[in-house]
C-alpha cells in the first residue's frame, strides 16, 4: 500500500450518511411482501450473500441491480476484489440506464482497478456525463475517489483540483479538513508550476487556491507585499474557503518579522587545511554582497582556525547582528556547547541569541528559533534522489553503494526516504574496489547465479551447449553511490552485465560521482546516466564563465561551495518566513531551498542526463 504524507482519507460512513440524508435520496420500492433490507447505495454494511439473496427475489430490474451493486460493494469492503470484479462484469451488459446505478457501477469498478494498481484505467472508467443528476453523497464519493487515484498516479495538481470539487459536497467541518489537504498538496510545488496552472484553472474555487499559493510563495519574503496582495486576493474571492481563515502557516509567515541586519559576521577557517574550501564560500558570499551593492550592510570575516568560540566572541564584540558559519561540524558543536554552558551557568539570566546560519549540520540539533543549518549534505542528496526516482515512476530500485562511511550513510538516507513513499524494500549491495566491484555488480544483477546454472547444465549435457547468461528483470532502476574515480568503471560493469534478454534499466547517481573536467569520451561512456547536482553547475551563464576565469583550478566541489556561499547571503532576510511557511521555496544556485521546522535547510537539486556525449539539464 502506498504511503504518503498527503494521503486522502476516505469519507467515513457517518459523513456519507449525513450527506445522503441531506440530499433526500429516494429508495426504490418493491411490491414483494417478503422482508427486504435497506437499499441505500451509500453504504453496504451487510454480507454479500444477503444482498445477492435480495437480488434473486427482486422482480424489479432497478432494485435487482441495486442489490447486486450493494453485493459488489460489500465484497470490496471485505477485500474480496476478485468476486466484486466478477459480479460487476456479469451485470454490465444488462445494467439499468438509471444514472445513479450507472455511476455506482463505474465507481465500484474503479475501486477494483485501484486495488490492482491500474490507476489510469480506474480514472478512465470513473467519468460521469454532465447530464447526470446525482445525489450529493455520490458526487462526494466520485470526487474523492478521483482525488485518490490522481494521488496514487502521482498527479498532485489534478488531485488538488478534485479535492476542491469535493468540498462543495461536504458539511463544513469535513470541508475544512479537505481544505487543509489541498493546501498541503500545493505546498511542495514550485512557484512556476503553480503559476502555470493558475492560467488554466476553470473551477473558481481551485483557481482561488492556486492564486493564493502563488501569492504566498512569491511574496512570503516581504510581509508588506504579502499583506497587500493577500488583501487584494480576499476582495476578489470573498466566498473562497480560505478568505475567512488563512492557512495557519501562511498566517504565521504574515506575522513574522524578517531579519534585517546591518552587520553580518562570517565565521570560516580562513587559514589552515580547510582554507581552500572556506575561500570558495567566502568568494560566493562576497559575490552576492557585491551584487546587492548595499552601503547600509557590512560583512566581516573571522578566522575559526584558532577556535570557533574565539571567532564567535570577536564577531559579537564587533557588533554582529547576524552570523553565517562556522563551517565544520566540530566547530558547530563547540558553539552549541558554549550556549548550553551559558544557559546552565546562569539559567535565570536572559541569553541574547544572535541569529545564525550554520554552514553545516550535526547529528544533534539544539532547538532554537534563531538557528539554521545549511549543508551540502550527501545524505540529503540521496534522500532527494529517492523522491525524484519515485516521481519518475520507479517502483523497485536497486542501490549499488561504495563500501565506506559516506556510501553507507547515503544508502541509509535513501532507504529512509523511500520508506516514506513505498512499502517496497530497497536492496543495497556495497562494493569494494577492483575485481570485487565486478563481482558485487554480478551478484546484484543475478548474473553469477545464472552463470552457475549454465555451468551445471554443461556438466550434465556437455560443453557444446550454447547459453547466454540472464540478469534479473524485477528491478526498474539503479542508484549508484560512488566517487568520480569509480563511476565509469562501475557503469561499465553494469552495462556489460545486463543480458541480451533484458532491457537495461535507468541509472541514477549523485553529484558526488561527477567527474571534474570530463573528456568527451568520458561523457560518451556515461550516456543515459541521470545525475543530480546544484542547478548553478548545470548552466553556462556569464557568472559561471567569470568564476571559471577567476579560479580556473577550482574543482566541482569548490564551485558548489561558491554557490552555497552565494545562497547563504541571499537567505539571511528570508529565513524567518521560510521557517514559518513550509511552502515557501527559494530558487538558489545550490538548489531549490526550503526550511524545516527544526531550522534545517532542505535542498532540492536539479537533474541532468548524459546524452550523445554531453551532459544536459533536464
Amino acid at each position: 500500500m502506498l504511503k504518503s504524507l498527503n494521503t486522502t482519507k476516505f469519507i467515513s460512513v457517518a459523513i456519507l450518511s449525513a450527506v445522503l440524508a441531506g440530499c433526500g435520496s429516494s429508495t426504490p420500492t418493491t411490491k414483494d411482501t417478503a422482508p427486504t433490507v435497506a437499499t441505500s447505495l451509500a453504504t453496504a454494511p451487510l454480507a454479500p450473500n444477503v444482498y445477492l439473496s435480495q437480488a434473486a427475489n427482486s422482480k424489479d430490474p432497478e432494485q435487482r441491480d441495486t442489490y447486486l451493486l450493494l453485493a459488489a460493494h460489500s465484497y470490496i469492503n471485505g477485500k474480496d476484489f476478485a468476486s466484486a470484479q466478477k459480479l460487476l462484469k456479469s451485470m454490465q451488459a444488462n445494467l439499468s440506464q438509471t444514472p445513479t446505478l450507472q455511476a455506482e457501477h463505474r465507481y465500484l469498478t474503479s475501486r477494483v482497478l485501484e486495488h490492482t494498481a491500474e490507476y489510469q484505467a480506474a480514472l478512465n472508467v470513473l467519468t460521469y456525463p454532465r447530464s447526470w443528476v446525482l445525489p450529493g453523497w455520490q458526487m462526494a464519493a466520485y470526487h474523492q475517489q478521483r482525488a485518490r487515484l490522481f494521488q496514487l498516479s502521482k498527479q498532485p495538481m489534478e488531485q488538488a483540483r478534485e479535492l476542491s470539487l469535493l468540498t462543495t459536497y461536504l458539511p463544513p467541518a469535513q470541508a475544512n479538513e479537505v481544505n487543509n489537504q489541498i493546501w498541503q498538496v500545493l505546498q511542495p510545488m514550485s512557484e512556476q508550476t503553480v503559476q502555470t496552472y493558475t492560467r488554466e484553472a476553470s473551477n473558481p474555487v481551485f483557481a482561488g487556491w492556486l492564486q493564493l499559493a502563488y501569492i504566498a510563495k512569491h511574496y512570503a519574503v516581504d510581509p508588506s507585499q504579502l499583506v497587500r496582495y493577500l488583501g487584494e486576493w480576499q476582495k476578489q474571492n470573498p466566498y473562497h474557503p480560505a478568505a475567512a481563515k488563512l492557512p495557519a502557516d501562511l498566517d504565521r509567515a504574515l506575522n513574522s518579522k524578517p531579519y534585517t541586519p546591518k552587520n553580518i559576521a562570517v565565521l570560516l577557517p580562513l587559514s589552515g587545511s580547510r582554507a581552500s574550501a572556506a575561500n570558495a564560500i567566502r568568494q560566493g558570499i562576497l559575490a552576492s554582497y557585491m551584487a546587492k551593492q548595499s552601503d547600509q550592510v557590512s560583512v566581516n570575516f573571522f578566522d575559526t582556525a584558532n577556535g570557533a568560540v574565539s571567532a564567535y566572541q570577536q564577531a559579537v564584540n564587533a557588533g554582529a547582528e547576524f552570523i553565517i558559519g562556522p563551517l565544520l561540524p566540530n566547530e558547530i558543536e563547540q558553539l552549541q556547547a558554549m550556549n548550553t554552558s551559558a544557559s546552565t551557568t546562569a539559567p535565570s539570566a536572559p541569553v541574547t541569541s544572535i541569529p545564525q546560519l550554520f554552514l553545516n549540520q550535526t547529528d544533534k540539533i539544539t532547538p532554537d528559533f534563531n538557528k539554521f543549518y545549511f549543508a551540502l549534505s550527501p545524505a540529503q542528496e540521496a534522500a532527494d534522489a529517492a523522491t525524484r526516482m519515485y516521481q519518475d515512476g520507479v517502483t523497485i530500485p536497486l542501490l549499488l553503494a561504495s563500501n565506506d562511511a559516506i556510501g553507507k550513510r547515503m544508502a541509509e538516507s535513501f532507504i529512509q526516504a523511500w520508506k516514506k513513499k513505498s512499502d517496497t524494500p530497497v536492496e543495497v549491495y556495497y562494493y569494494d574496489g577492483g575485481d570485487k566491484m565486478k563481482t558485487t555488480v554480478q551478484d546484484a544483477l543475478g548474473v553469477r547465479d545464472s552463470q552457475a546454472r549454465i555451468a551445471r547444465i554443461k556438466e550434465l549435457l556437455g560443453n557444446n551447449v550454447q547459453a547466454d547468461f540472464r540478469s534479473r528483470q524485477d528491478i526498474d532502476a539503479i542508484y549508484m553511490i560512488s566517487t568520480p574515480q569509480e563511476l565509469t568503471l562501475l557503469k561499465a560493469f553494469i552495462d556489460v552485465n545486463f543480458s541480451v534478454f533484458t532491457q537495461p534499466v535507468p541509472l541514477y547517481t549523485s553529484s558526488r560521482s561527477r567527474i571534474d573536467n570530463e573528456s568527451s569520451q568520458t561523457a560518451q561512456d556515461l550516456n543515459n546516466l541521470t545525475m543530480s547536482d546544484a542547478p548553478w553547475l548545470m548552466q553556462n551563464s556569464e557568472e559561471n564563465l567569470m568564476v571559471n576565469n577567476l579560479w580556473p583550478n577550482w574543482n566541482n566541489g569548490q564551485k558548489r561551495l561558491f554557490a552555497m556561499g552565494y545562497d547563504a547571503m541571499d537567505l539571511v532576510n528570508k529565513l524567518v518566513q521560510m521557517r514559518s511557511f513550509s511552502g515557501y521555496q527559494f530558487d538558489g544556485r545550490s538548489g531549490v531551498l526550503s526550511v524545516y521546522p527544526d531550522g534545517v535547510i532542505n535542498r532540492q537539486l536539479s537533474w541532468g542526463r548524459y546524452q550523445r556525449g554531453s551532459f544536459r539539464q533536464l
